[in-house]
């Protein structure tokens, strides 16, 4: 398939490898900021062709998995409303609360219904007139352009059953509080992709010039990311720390102009919690006062109750880059995909879930 099949090819990502080890001299500690990387990484045996001076760590990359249990509890405690109906992506159901999980919610009685997108959830608002539909706003900045637009669109047509419980997140005030926490000295950050197709490259511009730290958009194929790396390995043998863009077939430095317009259009930012890291400022949206009515926190009165945290897991400190999944004691024991204890484990961009699947987890 043209355009993809170049960037799979074993015989590239052997040349790249061999560049990279030719060149690397100094420490190199990269992390990535996408879970779609990180099981790219996983999957392809990325780490394995890398030299010893190049260290590869998973960050916060993952939607799903940076919900903290007290957002997840505001759902389920939605959930509990009469003539509420959930909307969510399918990753959403398995993910633990402090008590229950969506999944026990709906086998409980809960109307609780996965949607592809957000405009299935307007249909089913469409249908269900006498039913309080609410969409459960996970992701980061790739996903808040397509809830602007359904927020737009049941404002246009005067739906009214129509809620966003908002909970989308930004990614670059979590990088900078990454890099302020100190815990883990990155000297390059492989940029998201998909997110970067939206906000371009213009935030990740603090980070070289005030933090010193290499960054590369990179695309999600092998090639992609060993070309990435070798993009941030020769800024940091060089000590021009930059920002520079692999993936150059799907972002541009003004991101999406379109989309930017929308959010700035739909949202406000606002603090967010982040599991692992805390209250990040103005690293989440809410709804403009001019949709306030399709917001579920004001629509609705919420009582999640007391949260509590999973006692052994080890999440926060991995989506940090501090841990690993193979560092928590209850990984591939007591914590599976079939019964997960925290959110890692859950979502197919988790961390935990690739470890779990592509990586050798016996060895410690």
């Amino acid at each position: 398939m043209r355009f993809i099949d170049e960037f799979r090819d074993a015989g590239l990502a052997r040349k790249l490898a061999h560049r990279i080890a030719a060149v690397s001299t100094k420490q190199a500690r990269l992390m990535e900021f996408c879970g779609g990387h990180t099981v790219a990484i996983m999957k392809n045996g990325i780490r394995q062709l890398l030299p010893p001076t190049v260290q590869m760590l998973s960050g916060p990359g993952c939607p799903v998995c940076v919900t903290a249990n007290s957002d997840i509890d505001k759902v389920l405690a939605l959930a509990r409303l009469p003539d509420v109906t959930i909307t969510t992506f399918g990753d959403m159901l398995k993910v633990p609360g402090s008590y229950s999980s969506l999944q026990r919610a709906r086998a409980d009685g809960c109307d609780i219904r996965i949607v592809y997108s957000t405009q299935d959830a307007l249909q089913i608002a469409r249908e269900n007139p006498a039913k309080s539909v609410v969409f459960i706003g996970i992701g980061f900045e790739t996903t808040a352009p397509t809830v602007a637009a359904a927020v737009m669109q049941a404002d246009a047509e005067k739906i009214k059953n129509f809620y966003i419980l908002c909970l989308l997140k930004l990614t670059p005030p979590a990088m900078k509080a990454l890099l302020d926490l100190g815990e883990v000295k990155l000297d390059g950050i492989i940029c998201p992709g998909h997110v970067s197709a939206i906000i371009g490259t213009h935030p990740y511009q603090s980070y070289a010039r005030d933090y010193r730290v290499a960054c590369v958009v990179s695309g999600f194929e092998p090639v992609d990311i060993l070309q990435a790396v070798e993009m941030l390995v020769q800024q940091i043998e060089a000590g021009k720390p930059d920002v520079e863009i692999a993936y150059t077939r799907g972002v541009k430095p003004e991101g999406n102009i379109k989309a930017l317009e929308m959010m700035q259009k739909a949202f406000d930012i606002r603090g967010a919690t982040w599991r692992g890291i805390g209250t990040i400022p103005s690293s989440g949206y809410r709804l403009k006062q001019k949709y306030s009515r399709f917001d579920a926190e004001t629509a609705f009165v919420i009582d999640p109750g007391p949260v509590r945290e999973h006692q052994g897991c080890c999440c926060g400190e991995v989506l940090r880059g501090v841990k690993t999944p193979a560092d928590c004691k209850l990984f591939a024991k007591v914590c599976v995909p079939e019964n997960p204890v925290g959110p890692c484990m859950v979502s197919s961009e988790g961390s935990c879930a690739a470890y779990y699947q592509y990586g050798d987890f016996h060895e410690r």
